[in-house]
């Protein structure tokens, strides 16, 4: 890359900015570093066209998990805009009837108590290599994430991710240089989905983060540091 170029990026479902926190000063030598908020639409086509309203004419996107399937939207929407692509710890499938069982059942236990706190507790291992389950330095910034997020957009989120169309008849027309990256140990969005959308995108560079688990960019964040550096100059 000869020159600055921006970059978006978009954070996952009760992730804020915090998610980013550790590639926002990695990145900025290479353009302006921007953190999309993703709380206001219950549908990815709607929180796309909100993001891309007030982003950049050209700039490189990255999304991990939910981010993924909002940065499948926005390429939908204006793919001639974005310059590169980096799918973190997400996929391009729709959920399963278990897992769309599994989101209803969270979002009925938020709703009960008005509060997010249970479904955190319930989530935060999930989110997080089995080796670090009990990490609290990390399950304290998951918790200031949803206090960031909140329940109403917490239930919007789910709603958006529950209703996303299926990506993978996408995946051979993305053009842009496209960074695939994923934990060896995420259990929500494993490996074998990671695998299916490089081997679904023409060129793209498919890396596995050693002892990682759903949440990348703040579990070993000097790996996905490194990884994005290499994307963003390739």
């Amino acid at each position: 890359m000869t020159e600055s170029l921006p970059i978006v990026l978009v954070p996952g479902l009760l992730c804020s900015a915090r998610l980013y926190a550790p590639q926002i000063t990695a990145l900025w030598p290479s353009g302006a570093v921007t953190v999309a908020d993703h709380r206001r639409d219950d549908t990815v086509d709607a929180i796309a066209a909100r993001i891309l309203a007030s982003a950049p004419p050209r700039f490189a996107l990255a999304g991990l998990s939910m981010g993924g399937y909002i940065a499948f939207a926005m390429l939908r929407q204006a793919p001639e805009r974005i310059d590169r692509l980096a799918l973190l710890d997400t996929s391009a499938r729709t959920d399963t009837p278990e897992q769309t069982d599994a989101r209803k059942k969270l979002m009925v236990l938020a709703e009960a108590g008005k509060r997010l706190t249970d479904v955190v507790e319930l989530l935060a291992p999930r989110f997080l290599h089995a080796n670090r389950a009990h990490d609290e330095s990390l399950k304290g910034t998951i918790r200031a994430m949803a206090r960031d997020t909140g329940l109403d957009a917490f239930l919007r989120q789910e709603r958006a991710i529950m209703s996303r169309p299926d990506a993978r008849p996408q995946l051979a027309g993305i053009r842009c240089p496209t960074l695939v990256l994923v934990g060896d140990g995420d259990g929500l969005t494993p490996p074998e989905l990671a695998i299916e959308m490089s081997a679904g995108i023409r060129g793209s560079k498919l890396v596995i983060v050693k002892d990682c688990g759903h949440l990348s960019t703040i579990e070993r964040p000097d790996d996905v540091n490194a990884a994005m550096l290499q994307w963003l100059n390739a």
